[in-house]
């Protein structure tokens, strides 16, 4: 018993979820779920794309921050390069006066314009190099920023054309699911299998039209309409005939004897019979 149960719940489950997986497939096959389907990956798909886009930027900024420091750093080289250029002028000049006024080589280098000049100049070259380091190691990075944005940008034209012929693959398949859905019941209404009540309606309607023909035979044999017609055509094709043997015999294709008419032939008749 508890087994016949067991197997009638599984039955009842069976059922229940055919109908489920039946009533699914019916709604995923029509053609405004299928449009708002797609409408709902395309969207989801944008938003990634977006979420891409705005880490692209990221990375573009930061190129740009590194650029912007290339820059200021390669003016404090500039303005580094013109000092020390500047204290080792004056360093020149400062040993020139001293050489002039008899001082040696000792005396010039204990001189405080002298070390102060080379203070300075030491100062300068150590804080150029740090700098100019410094600006090929950014160069370094903002070339290689460039290379990761410029794939990046290369894959964002590519989803970008997947969204492009995702549109396009939306409509043609709302057009297949209609076209499909279309020759169905046709085909399922010429085969007498639809089960939609077209096929009652469409015998109904030829039921319908072959009575409004019967109904209005019925009533025109009632009106005599149809003997009217029937002596319309016969005198029409009389006339027509008269017309065409008159003309035979105006351009001599008949003779004279055949072009007669019964008319006159009845006429020739009774002179013939008359006594004299």
């Amino acid at each position: 018993m508890f087994r016949a149960m067991g197997r009638w719940i599984k039955a009842l489950g069976y059922l229940v979820t055919g109908q489920l997986d039946a009533a699914r497939r019916t709604l995923d096959t029509n053609p405004h779920v299928v449009r708002a389907k797609y409408d709902e990956i395309i969207t989801a798909k944008l938003s990634s794309i977006h979420q891409y886009k705005q880490a692209v930027a990221g990375l573009i900024a930061q190129k740009e921050n590194k650029v912007s420091k290339v820059k200021t750093l390669t003016e404090a080289v500039e303005k580094l390069e013109r000092l020390k250029a500047g204290s080792l002028a004056k360093a020149k000049q400062t040993v020139e006066k001293m050489q002039a006024a008899g001082k040696t080589m000792d005396e010039i280098k204990k001189d405080e314009d002298y070390l102060r000049c080379l203070s300075a100049f030491n100062d300068f070259s150590s804080t150029l190099s740090e700098k100019q380091d410094r600006i090929t190691e950014l160069e370094k990075d903002v070339g290689e920023y460039s290379d990761r944005v410029g794939e990046h940008k290369v894959q964002l034209q590519s989803l970008m054309r997947d969204i492009e012929g995702l549109r396009a693959e939306s409509h043609d398949a709302v057009a297949e699911m209609i076209t499909a859905k279309e020759e169905k019941e046709i085909a399922d209404t010429l085969s007498g299998i639809a089960k939609d009540g077209t096929s009652e309606e469409l015998q109904r309607m030829r039921q319908l039209r072959q009575e409004i023909k019967a109904e209005a035979t019925i009533s025109k044999e009632l009106a005599g309409t149809d003997t009217k017609v029937q002596e319309a055509e016969f005198l029409e094709f009389a006339r027509q005939s008269t017309s065409a043997n008159e003309f035979d015999a105006l351009i001599g294709l008949a003779e004279a004897a055949e072009t007669s008419t019964p008319v006159e032939d009845q006429a020739d008749s009774e002179r013939t019979s008359l006594p004299e």
